[in-house]
């Protein structure tokens, strides 16, 4: 009995230290191609929901929340094929099966709070990812143009995540507004 317990214990403590080094390590260099991948189907996507949260969003704050986003994201996705273009690089113009799949066709299920809730945890989920790789690409990228439109988008995707964490905090109830 005392082996096995003695053999569990070691498992269990080999896994935290190998679970505590994969957590550790950086996120894998992108080239700039992926970037651009990257930053176009984000753009579409949150362009796409922005809309959808115009329709099927309770709260007005929501609601203008996501007309920011497709506003700002439909900018940015702009710029990003100028930059892209002048890079040599092609921009999607259109989202993906798996974003389609994994983000934009849930939310086609949901409307008012529920959609209101799960619009916000997407959005801080979403922003927080992004934002880690536009700095990671304002560092790395090979070519000047996307460091420089990596930089530049960074303070708008900053004010989206900080506008998104201020909407989870105030808890608009959906029916006063």
């Amino acid at each position: 009995m005392k082996h096995i317990l003695s053999a569990v214990c070691c498992i269990a403590l080999g896994s935290v230290s190998v679970l505590a080094q994969r957590k550790a390590a950086p996120a894998p260099a992108m080239t700039d191609q992926q970037f651009v991948d990257f930053a176009a189907q984000t753009d579409m996507v949150e362009a796409n929901l922005g809309q959808l949260a115009g329709t099927v969003a309770s709260s007005q704050p929501v609601k203008d929340y996501g007309q920011m986003l497709v506003t700002d994201h439909t900018n940015d996705f702009n710029q990003l094929n100028d930059v892209a273009h002048q890079a040599g690089l092609n921009a999607p113009n259109a989202i993906d099966a798996e974003h389609n799949k994994k983000i934009i066709d849930p939310f086609q299920k949901l409307k008012g709070t529920a959609f209101d809730r799960r619009y916000i945890q997407e959005m801080i989920a979403g922003h927080t990812k992004a934002i880690a790789v536009y700095k990671k690409e304002a560092t790395d990228a090979q070519n000047p143009a996307l460091k420089s439109y990596a930089e530049q988008a960074l303070p708008v995707l900053e004010k989206h995540l900080d506008g998104a964490k201020a909407l989870e905090k105030s808890k608009t109830p959906a029916k006063s507004r």
